[in-house]
């Protein structure tokens, strides 16, 4: 087995986006890494993952202290390994974070001594190409050079994902590289993807507001959109239209928080039966510490 770390960001700026990328993953896990690290999903049993409790990495150079966002133990098929897999959820852009990741990586394995695969998730609005290897070097030799998996959303190709039924992908392209004249057709092809899934209600719910978070129409462009519906094939065109009122009108946030508060309140009640405090768990899940009291006593 081994372990897949992912990391957020403390700051209050970044708490929102990353919380939002934290659950993604989280309730997605196996497609997200089909999706984006096809080399690495056939070598895990996704018959055997579990979240590990939350890991807090204190700098004492700064001073400050930063979440490992995800931090999940896998084990790899037909050996008995185990593999953590850490993931980093990074919404701005920073110069130093190839050595945060370094960091980052060191204090999961001096406390877990088993192999890691680290991998960064960067979602600001930033084309350039960023590093995925930190390097410490001195005037006689390469002393250390360490490498990390990257998922830089802004240069992938939303096109080459409209066709998959992969659901962390559907989400995520509201933050990949599109013009803004696609906006209306990324969000109409969005739409189609998730009507093709197989998924429960709750999880289309947090899908569309996750989209929406990144990718919300304004009113014209929502116009638009209807008028693209109406030219699907009617087979398509239906099942589309099937989908809740609320999917197509402007400001009815009610059921996305809805369907957001209902699968926090799902992953509370794991987090309850792995007897996590209430207070680490408040701070996961953003209910409040009675709210997780009485999901406990029921």
């Amino acid at each position: 087995m081994f372990t897949v770390p992912v990391i957020l960001e403390e700051k209050a700026d970044y708490m929102k986006h990353d919380r939002l990328t934290k659950k993604l993953i989280q309730e997605f896990f196996e497609e997200f890494i089909e999706g984006f690290f096809p080399d690495l999903h056939p070598y895990i049993d996704f018959s055997n993952v579990t979240f590990l409790e939350q890991e807090v990495y204190l700098d004492y150079l700064e001073g400050s202290k930063k979440e490992i966002d995800v931090l999940v133990e896998v084990k790899l098929h037909h050996e008995d390994k185990i593999l953590h897999i850490h993931t980093e959820a990074q919404s701005t852009h920073e110069a130093d974070f190839p050595e945060r990741m370094f960091l980052y990586f060191s204090y999961l394995y001096a406390k877990h001594r088993k192999p890691i695969q680290p991998i960064a998730v960067l979602s600001y609005n930033r084309k350039q190409e960023e590093p995925t290897k930190f390097k410490v070097d001195t005037p006689t030799q390469e002393v250390l050079q360490f490498n990390f998996l990257q998922l830089q959303l802004r240069k992938k190709n939303w096109k080459e994902y409209i066709q998959s039924d992969n659901p962390a992908a559907a989400a995520l392209l509201s933050q990949m590289g599109y013009e803004e004249h696609e906006r209306v057709q990324v969000k109409l092809e969005f739409l189609r993807m998730i009507t093709r899934m197989k998924i429960n209600p709750a999880q289309m719910e947090f899908l569309y507001g996750y989209f929406e978070t990144y990718l919300k129409l304004n009113k014209e462009e929502e116009e638009q959109m209807m008028e693209k519906m109406e030219n699907l094939p009617e087979e398509e065109k239906e099942i589309v239209m099937q989908l809740p009122n609320s999917y197509f009108e402007r400001g009815k946030q009610e059921g996305i928080e809805e369907g957001i508060k209902k699968r926090n309140q799902e992953l509370a009640l794991k987090l309850i039966a792995r007897d996590m405090s209430i207070s680490d768990i408040a701070e996961i899940t953003d209910l409040s510490e009675a709210e997780i009291k009485r999901l406990a006593s029921e």
